[in-house]
């Protein structure tokens, strides 16, 4: 092989790792210039966090204000931004399942299948480009409540690590998504089959009251479940360890958050791919 002949493959064909970084990172562009030419959906996406927070900060506090640690200032919202970090991180992989079930459905997904690409590079595009959307959601759901009267308790290194912690919680929950919306296919079954899975994890957890306030059948549930482990972590690094349950580190806590964020990757990112290759097979 001349020299010549070896650069061009080089260049045109990358060998392993290379190759598929960058399928993903082309698709990971390729999908988030999707969602900003629909301004409709990122305005939605956009309003809906808004609309939480100020909702139950102003209609529900005053009614659990005083179930509240006092690592929270007394104010519900210090409680409240948190633990919907915790939760809108879980909403975003709504967005990897009814993306991959569009793709699907208007041939997206064929096409990609005929070019030289690695497989592997149209489930993590789509994963990477929901983790910079929710990024973006959380930092704005982090500055409205800071407008509206939130206020870290530890340092804003404490703040920006509850987010690092929320997000690569969120990124996990993308692959359990990105195999119903690989399963389900149609838009409107995948809809309707996350949102019977993410609202009874994030309104049976600890993001919006402690899991203590819950009724006995409910609070052992309620306790162990991802969604409370993430919300508990990302206040003890906001709050400080105050705000967590009695007998509770910080560091464990966060520890816990990372854990099942690693457990739901490693365990769905094989299911996903393979429903990816049964897809296109």
């Amino acid at each position: 092989m001349s020299i010549a002949a070896a650069i061009t493959q080089t260049v045109v064909h990358p060998p392993g790792l290379r190759r598929a970084a960058r399928d993903i990172v082309v698709l990971t562009q390729r999908n988030l210039l999707h969602t900003v030419r629909l301004p409709g959906v990122l305005l939605v996406s956009s309003i809906m966090p808004v609309v939480f927070i100020v909702m139950f900060t102003y209609v529900f506090g005053g009614a659990v204000q005083t179930a509240l640690p006092p690592a929270t200032g007394g104010k519900y919202v210090n409680w409240l931004v948190p633990g919907l970090l915790a939760q809108f991180a879980l909403f975003g992989g709504a967005g990897t399942a009814s993306g991959l079930a569009d793709d699907l459905a208007k041939g997206t997904i064929d096409r990609f299948r005929s070019l030289p690409m690695a497989r592997v590079a149209v489930l993590a595009g789509r994963t990477f480009s929901d983790l910079v959307r929710s990024t973006g959601t959380l930092t704005l759901m982090a500055g409205v409540g800071f407008l509206i009267g939130f206020r870290w308790q530890t340092s804003f290194l404490g703040l920006v690590a509850g987010v690092v912690v929320a997000l690569a919680f969120g990124y996990a929950w993308s692959w359990a998504m990105a195999v119903v919306g690989l399963v389900v296919r149609t838009a409107e079954a995948v809809q309707a089959a996350v949102y019977v899975v993410v609202f009874p994890l994030g309104f049976t957890s600890a993001v919006f009251v402690p899991a203590q306030s819950m009724p006995a059948w409910l609070q052992p549930f309620a306790t162990h479940q991802p969604v409370t482990a993430t919300a508990n972590a990302v206040r003890g690094l906001i709050l400080g360890p105050g705000a967590l349950p009695a007998g509770q580190t910080v560091g464990a806590q966060v520890g816990l958050a990372l854990l099942w964020a690693t457990a739901i990757t490693a365990a769905c990112v094989p299911l996903a791919v393979r429903a990816y290759r049964r897809t296109v097979t």
